[in-house]
């Protein structure tokens, strides 16, 4: 009898190790929610346990025995906690921070993780296909880790809480006389437009075939810098995923956290001809402020960029893997 063995040479994303004095912590994170942290948080989190649930990332067989346990929340806004397990049992509280679902996400690498072992935090390195950097804190990290690949494709969703947000300022222009570009830009705002300010699966396929029908269409763009998509993330180790952020709000809807009432803004932060747009929902506080952005309106903000991937997301991104690998 002849027994066929197949290696499989499973490589791991570069591990960059952080000491608990080169973390930043979650503190900041939690002042966005409250300002009464020693009060309201370990009321939260006791709160929580009532109704948690184990979040599978991409792992298919949570168990309870592993040696830390990550709880989550059904709801738009929740908090994650994890746990260290000891037979079967919770033994100690590790780390707790709030999260936002997001329901949008980009195709991405992970090429680096920024780890800090004791509190399994950690922020993600990624490049998307048309080869943008994004750093962003893993909501999952705790029951991805050991799964992650090297030069393996992920559908990311992306979210975050906003530090801080704004109108953009409206002060300065720009003029584009580029056809092409011309041409995306056009086809982009009507695209957006015709869908209720809705970004369709085929977007990019409508871009290619939209073409001019008027000569206005055809003349030069005139683009106000507070009209435009950045994203710029953040320039100190481990705390790149404390981004800066300027972008479109497409949609806007209201939820709750724990009795206060949070804005959800979709935004799309990066839209790059041939490249898929970068929408991120982003969790904010209501006041008057936030209150009176409007959904088409151009927003500036500091945020705190999290990502999330998840098992049943990655059909789209296993067939990327399998027609690079055929």
């Amino acid at each position: 009898m002849t027994i066929n063995y197949q290696y499989k040479n499973i490589q791991f994303p570069t591990k960059v190790v952080l000491t608990d004095e080169q973390s930043a912590g979650h503190a900041d994170h939690w002042r966005i929610l409250t300002d009464d942290m020693s009060n309201d948080v370990p009321e939260w989190l006791q709160k929580m346990i009532e109704q948690a649930a184990m979040p599978k990332g991409l792992n298919g067989n949570v168990s309870s025995n592993d040696t830390c346990l990550l709880l989550s929340e059904d709801q738009p806004c929740h908090i994650n906690q994890v746990l260290a397990m000891k037979d079967g049992k919770p033994e100690c509280f590790i780390n707790a921070y709030p999260c936002v679902d997001g329901p949008y996400g980009l195709t991405c690498r992970i090429e680096r993780m920024i780890v800090n072992e004791n509190t399994n935090d950690a922020v993600l390195r990624m490049r998307t296909a048309d080869g943008s950097i994004i750093y962003a804190f893993d909501q999952l990290y705790t029951a991805n880790r050991h799964l992650y690949q090297q030069g393996t494709d992920y559908f990311v969703n992306f979210s975050g809480w906003a530090h801080e947000i704004t109108l953009s300022e409206q002060n300065e222009v720009i003029m584009v006389e580029d056809p092409e570009a011309i041409r995306y830009h056009r086809a982009f705002n009507d695209i957006v437009a015709a869908n209720d300010g809705q970004l369709p699966d085929d977007l990019q396929e409508q871009i290619k075939q939209w073409q001019p029908t008027t000569e206005a269409q055809k003349q030069p763009v005139e683009i106000n810098l507070g009209h435009m998509c950045a994203y710029l993330f953040g320039d100190a180790l481990g705390q790149e995923d404390e981004a800066w952020c300027q972008g479109q709000v497409l949609g806007k809807q209201e939820t709750s956290f724990n009795g206060k009432t949070v804005i959800l803004f979709d935004v799309v932060i990066l839209r790059e001809q041939s490249a898929t747009p970068f929408v991120v929902r982003i969790g904010a506080m209501k006041h008057a402020g936030t209150e009176a952005i409007q959904v088409h309106d151009y927003v500036q903000a500091n945020i705190w960029l999290q990502a999330a991937i998840y098992k049943e997301n990655q059909t789209a991104a296993q067939s990327l893997n399998q027609s690079k690998a055929s």
